[in-house]
């Protein structure tokens, strides 16, 4: 029970009296002759706003008439008692409140009026001190809350007014601060900041402001504060540089920061880096700023200011100038078009394509210096009175509003007669499968019939070989053929088949063998250097049979080679020869087998103890990797660079660490440190190396033979290394190759390092990606593939690095070159890593690398295991790529149970699934969930089986291979982004999305629409796993129109599979889900599947790149367990969507479909022609916030995990790593 609330007597006495005094005050108003009474009633109201806040409070407040009279009593009085007292009633209500009060007096015209104060007192001569002051003080208050505050001030000529105040009393300070703050505030805008220019303004700052002193210290801040915003402007600025300011500033930061050496004038110090800050956005100020040795002079007192964290305000600032004013160099390439060139069959007439084409080839040398939109200097002249008037609200005019637009329209596109090219890949539809026995129903084991081959054995230094054939000489790698236990229903690759104690009962622990930056070196695979330096490189050579043949039409039961004779490149100096050929045709090589010679003290000593085989405990599920298959796969993959290398990663394999990996940590200050190191190479010019060690573009570079230089690679499939050069002894600068027939997309990355040293800190800088922002810069790191730790048993890709971080660097593109952009700058990846073993062979890639050729293998071993009584699989050649690659198409359903014609009708008439992935290469993410899908969809789980008899499977699982196999990022061999292809695909540079789009328009021809359609993507700046959908009606409410008054009918059974994998996949986020339709977007597969082909299902799966912050995962790295999970979870899905919406197709759950309730109420932003965000985004990191800030501080939305609708069939269960382990990388 709410008490009644008792009004003090003496509150009520003070409120009726304040209202009764404004009430005198009125009537007064209407008398001009009661200008004593005036000054009493005000002199009365002073008192009352000076000791009760209760009466400032309700002169403000909505509905009061107070400020009002107290403001036409200003304006009509003559006396001068009246006015100053009025003037002291208005400084006691914006003194307090915040700018709440201040904005309540704009509101009832006080600036006007007291603008015209100002005009009529300036008449008196001389002008009275008090009430300028008094003016001056509320007008710098109220100022900025009016946005056309600088427009009234210029055409009531106040500007000249408080200009000439502080020339003729520049002694008199408590006149001059309030006209400064003043000028402060009309200098926000740009047409009053010129004009004050012309006037002197900037000259007279520099009266102001000088030397250390501790004399008037409030004032020099006011004064540098003006002369920041007076800067901004480029007339000024420039009137600043020809006088030689910019040394004067210089000068005078100097001399406070060597005298304020308890820092109490940190604000005066960075009151003058903002006047820097501002006049080196001009080119002159620049140049004016280096000629005065103003980087040297910044860096050292900012390094001198790293001790204390109170002085980061300071180094952060000046970090930002030091990097603006770093002279902008093109990158040191020939080109920047890719190193590669692929000649397209037909040139398009517009697009990327055809202005790369057309560029003069002096385009790339041309680097812009000019001014960002210093077109022309004509700022005073073409301001706009307006100017305030525009909306600064954000508008997202991405997304469609044009309803015409977003109502799907099904149209064929092509005849019928045109679509029934590809009637040959629906045979499922036609077919009676009277040649197949369907006898047996029952799932058989998951075998796998191929043989496995043993594994690379590395034979120790003094190992004797016997003198047969077969045998192993000294200095030969090769293979050795082993007996190893198999079970009968899982086959795991040799070299991964130690017993799991092998691991476990080791004496280092996985945690002493990956701990940190001090990782230990193992012993037990030593290799002499004299035989490592021998086997620079191992050359497979091919075997004569025709398995390339067969990719496509049929699969061979054994994929083992033959005895494989090894040869080496250099001299070996244990044999005079080093094998012979045995076989012709083109060769495959290996990369550099890793030496650890580190280990052995003595280098000529022998060793007889025989390599341990070890391998690693895996989940049960069917293996899929075939080291030798691979390779011959590999020699059949057509490649633009014609690879003839195979990386250590993709024949080994990847199998998830037994540990977890968690989201790095930021340190703190770590990018402003790596700019001071990137700073430092301008100032200690000495200091730089500068040796270029690898080099695309110049194939007769030497490869520096010095024992301490890192040796790089990258000629291998999917491989992404253009040049690297040594800047320091331990530092090198990497530059990525741009996409084929393209001169940008640079952010994939996978290259091979060899020749390290353990314990050195070595710092890679990958220096020409592009995108404005990164996950590095929120606890992702990069991946590391260790050729010793495979050969030790451990073949997993790893989160490595510290000290990782994302930042704009000094290199640029000409604006021709960036596609009209100016000033378009390059980014850094820069991170550090400690090498765990000497001599090791190590891989490192943007996410986990998955070729091409390792798709073709996995697509095979899944053929050749599936059980054809129970699984109906099938492998067809959708068309060939640009580059004469296959593009496969893969179809997936249980077998009719029986002949019966009801079982065959059944078959037939199952709902299709269309799934594809991968069109864009650098998102490799996309094919590992792609990967964890069909493992799933081809296992001998129940759920798996009823899922394979509800539906059809059509499965594009890489749209771009051409992409894939040359490392590029976004394109194909086209030069175009595929996933922009999709309303108009070209069947000759297109050929992909051309038939990949016919399948679905043949599926439409025959009323067989896909009840969903999902292209797996991947996602560089957001966390988590989500869907983007497409929905009229919530497109049409997120364009802030009146959604209510539209009427738009909707099934929001669109909603329905992404609520279910929220509730079972536990890195799906359903807040991160976005179901809005955006122009720019209107070409991709999600979009124009659902609008022309009909597909109301047609979903973006986007998988993050760095890791989870909501769930069972949050707070961890994602790895290839997670992903392949999310792809057998998104099964899972489709399986309780068949559920739901077979018999209770209009009768769902509330809960699946509570739109209302669900709408993602964030505003919509569109960061970039081609990135859609929402709020839910990593904020933007800004390089005027602190450099250590981190995104982890949003709301985490915990979802309820493996939430049930009904009793389902048994669900496999893809169980979590046993150990949880964090290590620092």
């Amino acid at each position: 029970m709410s008490k009644l609330k008792v009004i003090p007597e003496k509150s009520l006495a003070n409120n009726s009296r304040i209202v009764g005094l404004l009430a005198q005050l009125e009537k007064i108003n209407t008398d001009s002759t009661e200008s004593d009474n005036a000054r009493y009633v005000t002199s009365k109201i002073l008192h009352l706003a000076q000791s009760q806040e209760k009466t400032r409070r309700e002169m403000t407040t909505k509905g009061s008439t107070g400020v009002e009279i107290l403001l036409l009593t200003l304006e009509n009085t003559k006396d001068l008692q009246t006015t100053l007292n009025i003037l002291s009633i208005l400084t006691e209500l914006v003194s307090t409140g915040g700018g709440r009060r201040a904005s309540f007096l704009v509101a009832k015209g006080g600036s006007q009026i007291l603008l015209q104060l100002l005009m009529n007192a300036s008449k008196d001569s001389p002008p009275h001190e008090e009430v300028m002051v008094q003016a001056h003080s509320i007008l710098a208050k109220i100022g900025p809350k009016d946005k056309k505050f600088g427009v009234k001030a210029r055409i009531n000529g106040a500007l000249n007014i408080t200009l000439n105040l502080v020339k003729q009393h520049l002694q008199n300070h408590r006149l001059v601060l309030p006209c400064l703050q003043l000028l402060r505030v009309y200098s926000a805008n740009s047409v009053n900041s010129v004009s004050l220019g012309k006037n002197g303004i900037v000259e007279l700052m520099f009266k102001i402001i000088g030397p250390f002193s501790k004399k008037n210290s409030g004032l020099m801040k006011v004064a540098l504060d003006t002369l920041a915003a007076l800067l901004k402007s480029k007339t000024n600025a420039r009137r600043a540089v020809d006088r030689g300011y910019v040394q004067v500033l210089l000068t005078i930061y100097v001399d406070w920061h060597r005298h304020d050496s308890r820092h109490r004038n940190v604000l005066i110090r960075k009151g003058i880096l903002q006047s820097l800050k501002s006049v080196t956005n001009i080119k002159l100020g620049r140049k004016a700023f280096i000629d005065a040795n103003g980087m040297k002079i910044l860096y050292n007192t900012s390094q001198e200011c790293l001790a204390a964290r109170t002085l980061d305000s300071l180094v952060n600032t000046s970090s930002l100038i030091m990097r603006k004013c770093f002279p902008k160099n093109r990158l040191p390439l020939p080109t920047i078009k890719s190193s590669f060139h692929f000649q397209l069959p037909v040139i398009p007439m517009t697009g990327p394509v055809a202005q790369l084409y057309s560029l003069p080839p002096e385009v790339d040398d041309v680097v812009d210096e000019s001014d960002d939109n210093d077109d022309i200097d004509l700022e005073a002249e073409n301001e706009i009175e307006n100017e305030d008037d525009l909306d600064k609200n954000f508008k997202n005019d991405d997304i469609e509003t044009d309803i015409n637009k977003l109502k799907p329209l099904q149209v064929p596109g092509r005849s019928i007669e045109d679509l029934k090219m590809y009637e040959h890949l629906f045979p499922e539809l036609v077919d009676d499968f009277q040649g197949c026995d369907l006898i047996s129903k029952e799932p058989k084991p998951f075998v796998f019939e191929g043989k496995v081959r043993g594994p690379i054995v590395v034979p120790t230094a003094g190992e004797e070989a016997s003198g047969n054939s077969g045998s192993l000489r000294k200095g030969v790698v090769t293979k050795e053929k082993m007996s190893f236990r198999r079970d009968e229903s899982i086959k795991k690759p040799a070299f991964m088949n130690l017993p799991k104690e092998d691991i476990k009962g080791n004496d280092r622990t996985l945690s002493q063998q990956l701990d940190g930056q001090n990782r230990t070196v193992s012993s037990a695979h030593g290799l002499n250097n004299d035989i490592v330096k021998a086997l620079d490189r191992i050359t497979l050579q091919n075997i004569p049979s025709q398995i390339g043949q067969g990719l496509t039409t049929g699969v061979r039961k054994d994929y083992s080679l033959p005895l494989t004779v090894l040869m080496c490149t250099k001299s070996c100096p244990h044999n005079s020869t080093c094998g012979n050929t045995l076989f012709e045709g083109r060769t495959v090589q290996l990369g550099k087998l890793c030496c650890t010679g580190v280990e052995t003290e003595d280098e000529d000593s022998e060793s007889n103890s025989s390599v341990e085989h070890a391998s690693v405990e895996i989940p049960d599920a069917p293996t899929l990797h075939d080291p030798d298959l691979y390779i011959e796969i590999v020699k059949n993959t057509k490649s633009v660079p014609e690879y003839s290398e195979v990386a250590y990663p993709d024949y080994f394999g990847h199998i998830p660490p037994p540990f977890k990996e968690p989201i790095l940590e930021r340190p703190y200050g770590v990018q402003r440190t790596k700019i001071a190191q990137d700073i430092e190479r301008l100032i200690h010019q000495s200091d730089i190396i500068d040796r270029v060690v690898y080099d695309l573009d110049n194939p007769n570079y030497i490869i520096p033979e010095e024992g301490d230089i890192l040796k790089f690679n990258s000629k291998f499939e999917s491989g992404n290394l253009r040049k690297v050069i040594q800047i320091r002894k331990n530092e090198y600068d990497l530059i990525l190759n741009s996409d084929i027939n393209s001169n940008h997309y640079h952010q994939w990355f996978y290259f091979e390092v060899s020749g390290m040293r353990p314990g050195v800190a070595y710092r890679f800088n990958i220096i020409n990606c592009e995108k404005s922002n990164s996950q590095f810069n929120y606890g992702m790191q990069p991946l590391m593939y260790s050729v010793q730790e495979a050969l030790n048993a451990r073949p997993w890709w790893i989160r490595m690095g510290t000290d990782i971080c994302y930042y704009k660097n000094h290199f640029s593109r000409s604006s021709v070159a960036a596609g009209g952009q100016k000033g378009k700058s390059y980014y850094t990846i820069t991170f550090t890593v400690n090498f765990p073993h000497k001599d090791d062979v190590c891989y490192f890639a943007y996410h986990y690398p998955y070729t091409y050729s390792a798709l073709q293998m996995h697509l095979q071993k899944l053929e050749s295991a599936h059980n054809p009584q129970q699984i109906y699989f099938r492998k067809d050649v959708l068309c060939e790529t640009l580059s004469g690659n296959s593009c496969p198409l893969v179809t997936i359903t249980a077998m009719p149970e029986s002949h019966y014609y009801e079982h065959i009708c059944q078959f037939r008439n199952r709902p299709y699934i269309f799934l594809s992935a991968r069109v864009h290469p650098g998102e490799t993410n996309a094919s590992w969930v792609m990967k964890g899908t069909l493992e799933y969809l081809m296992s001998n789980n129940p759920a798996a089986q009823c899922l394979r008899e509800s539906y059809i499977f059509k499965i594009i699982p890489m749209l771009n291979p051409d992409g894939v196999i040359n490392g590029n990022h976004r394109c194909s061999l086209s030069g175009e982004d595929l996933n922009r292809q999709w309303q108009s695909p070209n069947p000759d540079l297109h050929p992909t999305i051309y038939h990949t789009k016919g399948l679905l328009q043949y599926l439409a021809a025959v009323k067989r629409l896909p009840l969903v359609y999902c292209d797996y993507h991947g996602h560089s700046r957001k966390k988590n796993v989500f869907m983007y959908g497409c929905s009229i009606k919530e497109t049409v409410w997120h364009t802030s129109d009146n959604a209510a008054s539209c009427d738009v009918v909707e099934d929001v059974g669109y909603r329905t599979l992404p609520k279910i994998l929220s509730h079972i996949a536990p890195a799906f986020c359903m807040s991160s889900c976005s179901f809005v339709v955006e122009k720019s977007k209107e070409s991709t597969a999600r979009v124009v599947v659902w609008r022309e082909i009909g597909v109301q299902r047609s979903y973006t799966m986007e998988s993050t790149l760095c890791g989870c912050d909501q769930g069972k995962y949050k707070g961890l790295q994602i790895g290839t367990r997670e992903l392949e999970e999310m792809g057998a979870k998104f099964c899972i899905g489709l399986l309780r969507l068949k559920r739901l919406t077979s018999s209770m197709e209009y009768n769902l759950p509330s809960s699946l479909l509570d739109f209302d309730n669900d709408l993602i109420d964030s505003s919509c932003k569109v960061t970039s022609p081609t990135t859609y965000v929402l709020d839910e985004d990593e904020p933007r990191f800004l390089e005027e916030v602190d450099y250590s800030a981190e995104s982890n501080d949003e709301i985490d939305i915990e979802l309820p995990e493996n939430a049930d609708y009904e009793n389902s069939a048994p669900e496999e269960v893809l169980s979590d790593s046993e150990s949880s382990r964090t290590y620092p990388p």
